[in-house]
This record gives C-alpha cells, sequence and structure tokens, in this order.
C-alpha cells in the first residue's frame, strides 16, 4: 500500500489559468513528483464581479451555482462542462484521481438553487450566505450534489468547514453516495482535535486534516521556540488514527513556508518536511508551487491569494520551464531536487506501510542530540530500516544515537548506536538496515 500523495492546484493560476494548460507536460510532471490525487481548487462556479464578492475574480468558496464551472477555466466558455470533463478525463489517464472542493456550509448571496440559506454569513465571510441544514430541500440538494460531480468522475472531496454542518446529516450524505460510488474519498477540514474520532469513526470521512496537531506543532517548533518534544505527544494523542489524517505544510488557508511571515526561504523547511512526509504512513498534501520555493509575495500575508488574479512567479517559471521555456533557477531547481528526493523516499516500503518508532525517549542524553530542536525517528519494514534526523535549529549537528534493544529485536542485526550528520533547518536519512 503506497503513501497517497494529493496536490493541490488553483487551475485558474496554472499556466493561462485554462483547464487545458493541465497537458501532458504539466501532469508528466505530476508524475515525477509520485502524485495520487490532484486537487483542483475552484472548479464550481462561484460568484464573481458583484458588489458583495472579495477580490476579482472572487473567492471559490463563494459558490453561485453548484451545477457550473467557472468560464473563465475554459478555452470556449460555452462547452466549458466539456472541458471539465476532458480535464478529468486526461487526468485520468496519466494515472492520478482527482478531487474537488465540496463546500456545504454556504453559498455567494446570488446563489439561486434548491438549497436554503439564511442571511447571514459566519464571521468575516462577507461573500457568502448560511446555510440552512434544517431544511429536507437543503440536505436533499447537497447528496445530489455530490452524486452530479461523482457522475462526472470525479473522484472525491476535500469538505469544507464541516464541523459547522450536523455531523447526522454528513454521515447521512457520505453514507448515501458511496452506496453508489463506494470508492469516492471525502477529506473534511476538521480544526478541534477533539472531533477528529468523530469524524472518522462516525462520521466517516477517509481522512482528515492534521491542521491542529502536526501542522501547529512543526509551525511552533520553527517559529516560535516551541519543544520538538510536541511532535512526539501529537503522535502519541493520534494513536491509531495517524494513517488516516492527512499531513501538510501549505494549503491556500495557510501561509507559504518560503514566505517571510512563516520561515523565509523554502531551504529552511526541510526539516519540518521531513517529518510531515516521512514520519508515519498518513497521506502527505503539497500545495502547487511549494516545492520550487514558491513564496507568496504576490499574495496577502505570505499567502498565495485565492480571491485574485494573481501571478506568484515561482509558480510562473514552474510552468514555463516545463513547457519550452527557460529551466529553473538554480535555487528553484535545488528546492525541487530536495522535495523530489524526500518523495522518492516516501514511496519506498519503510515510509510508505513500514513501522514507525520514535527515538527521542532513548536518546535524552545522547551526544549531541537535543530533544528541544531535533527529532529522530526509525521507518522500517522486515527487509529495511531507515533512521531520520530532523534539525530544526540554526546550528549543524552531530550526534551519537542508540537504537534500543526493544527496537532491534524488532530488526535483527542492526548496530546499537548510529551516528548521523545534519545540516541547520535540516534533514539527515540514513538507511541503517
Amino acid at each position: 500500500m503506497a503513501k497517497k500523495i494529493i496536490y493541490q492546484a488553483l487551475p485558474r493560476l496554472w499556466g493561462r489559468g485554462k483547464f487545458s494548460d493541465w497537458d501532458e507536460a504539466s501532469l508528466e510532471y505530476l508524475r515525477t513528483l509520485g502524485v495520487d490525487y490532484v486537487w483542483f481548487t475552484g472548479v464550481p462556479r462561484h460568484a464573481t464581479g458583484k458588489a458583495f464578492v472579495k477580490g476579482d475574480p472572487g473567492s471559490p468558496y463563494a459558490i453561485s451555482d453548484w451545477r457550473d464551472i467557472n468560464p473563465y477555466l475554459a478555452e470556449d466558455p460555452a462547452r466549458r462542462m466539456e472541458e471539465f470533463d476532458a480535464l478529468v478525463a486526461r487526468t485520468h489517464a496519466a494515472g492520478f484521481k482527482v478531487l474537488i472542493d465540496y463546500i456545504p456550509n454556504h453559498v455567494a448571496p446570488d446563489y439561486e438553487g434548491p438549497i436554503r440559506h439564511f442571511d447571514w454569513c459566519d464571521g468575516d465571510w462577507t461573500d457568502t450566505r448560511k446555510n440552512d441544514w434544517s431544511a429536507p430541500q437543503t440536505r436533499a440538494e447537497m447528496l445530489e450534489i455530490l452524486r452530479f460531480w461523482a457522475s462526472r468522475g470525479v473522484d472525491g472531496f476535500r469538505c469544507d468547514m464541516v464541523e459547522l454542518i450536523p455531523p447526522d446529516a454528513l454521515k447521512a450524505l457520505i453514507a448515501a453516495v458511496k452506496a453508489d460510488f463506494p470508492e469516492l474519498l471525502f477529506v473534511a477540514e476538521v480544526y478541534h482535535k477533539d472531533n477528529y474520532r468523530r469524524y472518522l469513526d462516525e462520521v466517516g470521512f477517509d481522512l482528515l486534516y492534521d491542521k491542529s496537531g502536526l501542522y501547529d506543532t512543526l509551525r511552533a517548533v520553527c517559529c516560535d521556540g516551541a519543544t520538538a518534544r510536541g511532535i512526539t505527544w501529537n503522535w502519541q494523542w493520534l494513536g491509531d488514527l495517524q494513517p488516516r489524517v492527512l499531513n501538510f505544510l501549505e494549503n491556500h488557508d495557510e501561509q507559504r513556508l518560503a514566505s517571510p511571515a512563516f520561515l523565509g526561504s523554502a531551504e529552511r523547511g526541510y526539516a519540518p518536511l521531513a517529518c510531515s512526509l516521512l514520519f508515519n504512513t498518513a497521506p502527505f498534501m503539497l500545495y502547487f508551487g511549494q516545492e520550487v520555493g514558491e513564496d507568496g509575495i504576490d499574495g496577502a500575508e505570505g499567502r498565495t491569494s485565492i480571491f485574485n488574479w494573481s501571478d506568484p512567479p515561482e509558480l510562473r517559471a514552474l510552468y514555463r520551464s516545463l513547457h519550452g521555456g527557460p529551466a529553473l533557477a538554480p535555487a528553484e531547481a535545488a528546492v525541487l531536487a530536495r522535495y523530489r528526493t524526500l518523495l522518492a523516499l516516501a514511496a519506498r516500503p519503510a515510509f510508505a506501510e513500514g513501522g514507525c518508532w520514535d527515538l527521542t525517549y532513548c536518546n535524552e542524553g545522547a551526544p549531541g542530540y537535543d530533544p528541544d530542536r531535533h527529532f529522530a525517528f526509525v521507518r522500517y519494514t522486515a527487509d529495511e530500516a531507515w533512521l531520520v534526523v530532523c534539525n530544526f535549529s540554526g546550528t549543524s549537528a552531530r550526534m551519537q544515537l542508540t537504537l534500543p534493544p526493544e527496537f532491534r529485536a524488532c530488526c535483527p542485526g542492526l548496530p546499537e548506536t548510529v551516528a548521523a550528520a545534519v545540516p541547520p533547518f535540516d534533514a539527515a536519512t540514513l538507511q541503517v538496515a
């Protein structure tokens, strides 16, 4: 069983912003990253050109027509649904599955359809109106929306802000649509850790964001000086839920790793990347351009804008390099090479499906190992074992790590200790068996 890799992209910011720009070269590039799912963000038609709309063309999360797509994504707007179907077919032919957004909490103020909604919005989402889930027509239409897109070949849904929807309604929806499309993948955006088990075990989601767990932990370690022991604590708290959470370091809601508001450079993100990608069997999500160091400078507060026609420079350079333009600059190419190396490791059996052994508990006093700024673990199968050491500090580290006897009993022939050298803000990966 391979580790799932999800690649999130806004089609309107790729190439010329058309579905057709997800061509053979673009999809072949995703194959080189080991991607399994492509999450095309911003497909269903959203509000644009109205006074209430935020930005130009507006947010993909203010849906005005659930059975249409945004005309600006098509070469010929009159044939936009055909062009979407062709995109799905191309993506499937390239070996990937397709995810799109499912937004159950709200619609745009100019939405016209069976969904009943109130005349107010949650928080500052002033370009939306809150859906009324007590209305039978809302529940019925929300089910038909899922069926509509699944019937067009969509393989799954990233489900927006599900904690704002009655859990029983979501449970019924997932069960009903999976009766017809049993292979659909449902990914939940959940923020309260105490709700994780409920939405996985009771409601029926297949995956959910570990935003409030590993993402927040790694950000605190990298930016706030929090102890790296927090990684162990989150892993222990998740327990058997670990394989069903989705790890990530970027998405459309979060600041870019390389932005001044986060780490300031892509190179400073290799330690959290190795941890998030390699520490367990959980799937991992990449946000387009992350792998070449996109810094979000074109957007707001380090985020690539989901409201405006932005032009992320590293993303533009990546697209052009794949389509006969200049090669990536050396700095961008080096970041991409590092990502490819770690993604290739993630595909190995030890990382994709093997066991995981946290080494912090037995290395508190190990020479050169600082449990507050370093994090070490082993991933293993019967045939191979890999040591990963993440260095969250700004200084190089040399350490002598103990592999405890209880672990070596699982993997006979391993040495008692292993030496590791790790550059600042980076990770070392060593095959030890």
